[in-house]
């Protein structure tokens, strides 16, 4: 156990593991997967009244007005990760072949993470508010951005309707305004408490894992691909999730950021929701192109839930012992 600990590998992080072998072997379906799902959307909703309730108004504002972090994470996801996407999916094309290279192109053109992006954020001490309005702003986008940029790409029209902004509006928006208007009342018991917060954080994390690779299972896609394809694609998807992951880091010393902007965007800036990335797929192509489509993403989504986790628990301030 020594040793693990000192590569990062943690309670947490077996934990995390543990629910994504899960996930493969023993998925959710049926009625229990249905169940699991209200379940994660509510313990989401539960995380951002818990940040509503202790972020102070002042600290929401500072998030909003550093037009510089916002401005970097907006251009990351919108502009540098398509970029990236493109000439990864061109090179990669004649290898995973073209259905998968639409997958590449896909998952480049989606959203950043909000509920992971945050709490990683938060693992690592990073700028929460800033993360907030960073994730929020680029889901919100990808209504009319996401469909816009495949169209661009494939030359052809898509839509998607107006569902995800009512789930940002209800699993978010809702419960973080509601949090405000009662930090008052209760943001000082949250502040002698902060292993709720933790719990919340990391209790969500797991269960957005488990339901989205209990989904995957369930659905094939797993089995949708040969072996050696699913070896090389998950080659190219770790390559490509470096190279992004490299540049935000390079990008948060390199334009002076400090410790908890540098945090802020590194995980808004490296990550791709696949809560929106579903949806959003099945909204644009047809049936049967889904699931060759969404296999990247899939893999992403692991290895970025794996390789934040174990940059948030590196990355998060030394606790001060108590005393004796």
């Amino acid at each position: 156990m020594g040793f693990l600990r000192r590569i990062g590998i943690d309670g947490y992080m077996t934990l995390l593991l543990a629910v994504v072998a899960a996930g493969a072997v023993v998925p959710a379906s049926g009625a229990v997967a249905v169940a699991l799902g209200q379940v994660t959307f509510w313990a989401v909703a539960l995380l951002f009244f818990l940040y509503g309730a202790k972020l102070d108004l002042a600290s929401i504002r500072a998030g909003f007005l550093n037009l510089r972090l916002q401005g970097l994470c907006f251009a990351t996801t919108w502009g540098l990760f398509p970029l990236v996407g493109l000439v990864v999916a061109a090179l990669a094309r004649p290898v995973i072949g073209p259905d998968l290279a639409l997958g590449l192109m896909f998952l480049a053109v989606l959203p950043s993470t909000v509920q992971s992006s945050i709490a990683f954020t938060a693992m690592a001490g990073g700028n929460v508010p800033a993360a907030i309005c960073a994730a929020s702003v680029s889901n919100l986008a990808a209504v009319v951005l996401t469909p816009a940029l495949m169209a661009l790409i494939l030359h052809q029209s898509g839509g998607i309707s107006g569902d995800a902004v009512v789930k940002i509006a209800v699993q978010i928006l809702i419960p973080f305004v509601l949090g405000q208007i009662l930090r008052p009342l209760i943001g000082a018991t949250l502040a002698r408490h902060k292993p709720l917060t933790m719990v919340v954080d990391r209790g969500s994390i797991l269960l957005i894992v488990y339901a989205a690779f209990s989904a995957g299972t369930v659905a094939g896609i797993w089995t949708a691909i040969p072996p050696l394809r699913l070896v090389t694609l998950a080659l190219v998807v770790a390559a490509f999730m470096g190279l992004v992951m490299g540049l935000m880091r390079l990008a948060g010393r390199r334009l002076g950021l400090g410790r908890a902007d540098a945090a802020a965007l590194f995980f808004c800036g490296s990550t791709k929701s696949l809560a929106s990335g579903l949806p959003i797929a099945t909204a644009i192509f047809r049936p049967e192109d889904v699931g060759a489509v969404v296999l990247p993403l899939m893999l992403f989504h692991l290895g970025q839930l794996l390789v934040c986790a174990l940059i948030a628990q590196r990355s998060a301030p030394a606790r001060v012992p108590r005393p004796a």
